[in-house]
C-alpha cells in the first residue's frame, strides 16, 4: 500500500501495520472479554488475532537492515516512534475505556 506513494528509507508499511495491530488488540481485548469466559481461550484469541497481524519480526529485521546499511538515525527513529506510538496508543485507549 505504501509503495505507491512513499519511497523513503523509513519502514512505513511495517510501522502502520504495527500501529493497526495495537488498535485491533485493544478492540479484541474489550469485545472478547465480554463474550468469552475462559481466560485461556481469551488469551488464545487475542494472541492469535494480533499475533498474525503484528509484524514484530519484520520490524526487527528492517531495523537491523537500517543499522547495517548506516541509516542509524532512521533506525533509532523507527525504534522510538514504533514503541512510543504503539504503547502510547494502547495506554490512551485503555485509560479512556476505564473512565
Amino acid at each position: 500500500l505504501t509503495l505507491h506513494f512513499y519511497t523513503g528509507n523509513f519502514p512505513l508499511a511495517t510501522f502502520i501495520s504495527n500501529i493497526l495491530s495495537c488498535i485491533i488488540l485493544i478492540i479484541a481485548v474489550f469485545y472478547i472479554k465480554k463474550i468469552v469466559d475462559s481466560e485461556i481461550m481469551r488469551l488464545f484469541l487475542i494472541t492469535g488475532i494480533c499475533g498474525g497481524f503484528s509484524t514484530f519480526s519484520t520490524f526487527s529485521f528492517e531495523t537491523f537492515s537500517l543499522l547495517k546499511t548506516g541509516y542509524y538515525t532512521i533506525a533509532l527513529i523507527n525504534i522510538v516512534l514504533s514503541l512510543a506510538v504503539g504503547v502510547g496508543l494502547i495506554f490512551m485507549l485503555l485509560k479512556n475505556q476505564a473512565s
